[in-house]
């Protein structure tokens, strides 16, 4: 299987407000940039759609590494969040149903086939790709203000 390292990051004006996400694959020294975003909608979606275009990107199974800002999602997984929720239909440990639980099960359905480890970066701490997964989102949102 390929090795393929994804960097995203979200961004949004307001919270809910307009909204943007960008994404960078990396493989064998090649890089792909894409963003998007939304009129309205909330930070955790837009970091949760990063990390979702950059997985269906993928034509093959392949091992990846997820680099993203985003305790939402790395916890989620590295914290064993995901399986409760789903064992508790989609309620989380107040009883409260677990929030974005579409884009969840969207994530859930792209990470199928690939091997997947989810790593945490520090927001805006200098993280070349994440710096750069920022500014795509910035500028992905900016086209809805």
């Amino acid at each position: 299987m390929k090795n393929v390292n994804i960097y995203s990051d979200g961004a949004c004006s307001g919270n809910p407000g307009p909204g943007g996400y960008g994404v960078i694959l990396e493989y064998n020294g090649h890089q792909l940039e894409l963003s998007g975003g939304e009129e309205s909608t909330t930070n955790n979606r837009m970091e949760l759609m990063g990390v979702i275009i950059g997985l269906e990107a993928l034509n093959q199974p392949c091992n990846v590494t997820v680099v993203t800002d985003s305790k939402y999602i790395t916890d989620a997984f590295n914290k064993g969040w995901i399986d409760s929720w789903q064992k508790k239909n989609w309620r989380k440990s107040d009883k409260k149903p677990v929030l974005n639980k579409d884009l969840w099960q969207r994530l859930i359905n792209a990470m199928e086939g690939h091997n997947v480890n989810f790593i945490h970066v520090k927001g805006h701490s200098g993280h070349h790709f994440n710096e750069r997964c920022d500014k795509l989102a910035v500028k992905a949102r900016q086209k809805f203000e």
